[in-house]
């Protein structure tokens, strides 16, 4: 039997050996798992689990961005639309004088008599003229694209809301006759009323291309 203190020097050392090889086999594991990372992935392989949080915040924040464009660019197409609807208020350089049609005669209007005479293709007509409106100021004059005629133009007058009321009660008396347009007293335009019209949005027709709809629109505002 060894001695007391042999013996003890003897535990230790084989403690000391078990700890040593404890140490290498911790270092060879660790020496594998950073190998094992270096290695290239197969096509497929399972994404380690902080790589996939990582990679679905990445997309979660791209889906935002992506969101917030789509957002502001509705936003922007909002505003031009209503952009595009506002009205532009058009101060006339002449009175545009609104008159209902009583009667339509071939020739030209005798003295004196309460019409005005219009030139037209089949020669000129004499138009007489009830009691009608002036218009000093409009909410709006543009030319549209027209809605029944393909390829057509008219132009759209809005009217102040002063004078709606009176243009309203003008049309709901002459509904299927003609008002006069007369500017420095000549006839601009002779539309027919198809309807009263109590909003003061007025829509004449006719203009075969855009031109001759901006010239009425000129003639309309006595430039």
């Amino acid at each position: 039997m060894a001695p007391p203190s042999t013996a003890a020097e003897e535990a230790a050392r084989r403690r000391e050996r078990l700890a040593e090889r404890r140490r290498a086999a911790a270092e060879a594991k660790r020496n594998r798992a950073a190998l094992r990372e270096r290695r290239p992935r197969p096509y497929g392989a399972a994404v380690p689990p902080a790589t996939a949080a990582d990679q679905h915040r990445s997309a979660l924040l791209v889906m935002v961005l992506t969101l917030g464009l789509l957002i502001a660019t509705v936003a922007v197409t909002g505003a031009l639309i209503a952009s595009s609807m506002r009205t532009r208020p058009v101060t006339l350089a002449a009175p545009l004088q609104i008159y209902p049609v009583t009667q339509a005669t071939p020739g030209q209007c005798p003295t004196g008599t309460r019409g005005i005479t219009g030139q037209f293709g089949a020669g000129p007509m004499c138009y007489r003229l009830a009691q009608g409106i002036a218009i000093h100021k409009v909410a709006d004059m543009r030319v549209q694209k027209s809605r029944m005629r393909q390829g057509g133009y008219d132009v759209a007058v809005t009217l102040r809301t002063v004078d709606r009321a009176a243009f309203a009660d003008l049309t709901r008396a002459t509904v299927g006759r003609d008002l006069a347009f007369v500017v420095r007293n000549r006839l601009i335009t002779l539309p027919r009323v198809d309807m009263a019209i109590n909003d003061g949005k007025i829509v004449v027709t006719g203009p075969p291309d855009r031109a001759s709809a901006n010239r009425l629109i000129r003639a309309l505002k006595g430039r």
